[in-house]
């Protein structure tokens, strides 16, 4: 169990209180930097921390266009979960599900992460067959899954309607104990602090607007809207964009960026118990410590940066929700939002080096970026600071949509979130 003192949680919410403003953001770049990465959500303020802290390259810069944790990072569900089916994935994802588990007490903040399992309802026979052969596949790679029925769904979580008369019964699910929540934008503020304290300039309000190269066609540095900032090593992690910036240097990306939207509840008192999620009617839903009902809907079905989506969507996910839960139909809805996903025509992410010398790219993560957050800093650090990807990212190139070595988690995934 995590403890932590009542002096460390009223410090926590006496930085909240402030806002962060001016308590350790360095107000001005340097004129060079050991590695820039560009990028102040949790994957870009992670591998600013893991390569001062691992690799002990502590002149970094970590450049933000707007505030750090005002992206994606805060525009998610908060689910964290490692059931994928296949062998590349599962490493991936259960590496980040390990760091989750030790994730406070390595940052000395409380990222609230909470293992109160991941369930996925299956509503057809093809929906039991597949989950069930990701139960299989799991349970080969050393990750926890398990079968329940839907009476056993039910018990794990009561609000669940479990009637056979129901437009899409339920016949059964698979659990990941495992699994859970974290609250997204203290992930960020975390690493952030640890960051900072290491050494780190973390420079908001810096919009990068060219990549600098050299005679040979290696990184120099970056434009910025504050002026140029000269580094060799270069990294991007920047959620939705990462295509645009990548553009700057001339390397193209097989990505698409789709707005994916979420809502939440009034807060009431804590009456759903974990993560529950269904691909057939496309829905999910948890509870915040807050007591709001996150609700997890789809992705817009076109490309576009807007950060709202289509109402419809929204809409549709709220009636499947009524369905499953409806003890809940009465509640109101508190807000809505919308975050940009890069997608891969493979949905599975690019962590690697680029055709550019001292240029490197973390993006493509769709639907699985937060629940990855410290393993894919983590991995994303380790390949900026030796020039060669840690073996779990290595099949996670850009050359593999060239070569035909595809990680097709697009319908493998079983739910697209």
């Amino acid at each position: 169990m995590q403890r932590f003192s009542a002096f460390s949680l009223f410090r926590q919410g006496l930085d909240r209180q402030k806002g962060w403003k001016n308590q350790w953001r360095k107000p001005d770049p340097k004129p060079a930097y050991d590695a820039i990465v560009v990028g102040g959500g949790g994957h870009g303020l992670g591998a600013a921390y893991y390569l001062a802290k691992v690799h002990g390259i502590r002149n970094v810069a970590v450049l933000e266009k707007g505030w750090i944790g005002g992206g994606n990072t805060g525009r998610n569900t908060t689910i964290i979960r490692s059931n994928y089916l296949f062998d590349e994935s599962a490493a991936l994802y259960d590496h980040a599900l390990k760091m989750w588990e030790g994730l406070s007490q390595e940052l000395n903040y409380n990222v609230m992460f909470s293992q109160r399992g991941v369930m996925m309802l299956a509503h057809n026979i093809h929906d039991i067959q597949v989950f069930k052969r990701h139960i299989h596949a799991n349970r080969v790679n050393g990750v926890d899954n398990e079968w329940l029925t839907a009476e056993e769904a039910k018990d794990f979580c009561p609000p669940l309607n479990i009637d056979p008369n129901v437009r899409y019964p339920v016949l059964g699910a698979a659990l990941q104990r495992r699994g859970g929540t974290a609250r997204h934008d203290a992930v960020a503020w975390g690493y952030a602090r640890a960051a900072d304290a290491l050494g780190v300039d973390i420079i908001e309000n810096c919009e990068v607007t060219g990549i600098r190269r050299d005679a040979a066609g290696a990184v120099s540095g970056v434009e910025t809207t504050r002026g140029f900032i000269a580094s060799q090593r270069v990294g991007v992690s920047a959620a939705g964009h990462s295509s645009v910036v990548l553009d700057m240097a001339h390397v193209r990306l097989p990505l698409e960026s789709y707005p994916l939207q979420a809502l939440v509840s009034e807060p009431v008192k804590p009456i759903f118990p974990c993560v529950v999620m269904s691909n057939t009617i496309h829905a999910y839903m948890s509870q915040s410590d807050k007591g709001e009902l996150v609700i997890g809907a789809g992705t817009d079905a076109y490309t576009s940066y807007t950060q709202r989506g289509g109402l419809h969507i929204a809409t549709e996910t709220l009636a499947a929700i009524c369905e499953l839960f409806p003890q809940f139909r009465r509640m109101r809805m508190l807000r809505n939002w919308g975050g940009i996903v890069d997608v891969t025509p493979d949905r599975s992410p690019i962590i690697a080096k680029t055709p550019v010398k001292g240029l490197y790219v973390n993006c493509g993560w769709g639907t699985g970026g937060f629940k990855a957050t410290p393993g894919a800093a983590h991995l994303f650090a380790h390949t900026m600071a030796r020039d060669e990807p840690h073996p779990i990212n290595a099949p996670f190139t850009i050359e593999r949509f060239r070569d035909g070595y595809l990680i097709d988690e697009a319908a493998a995934a079983a739910v697209a979130h």
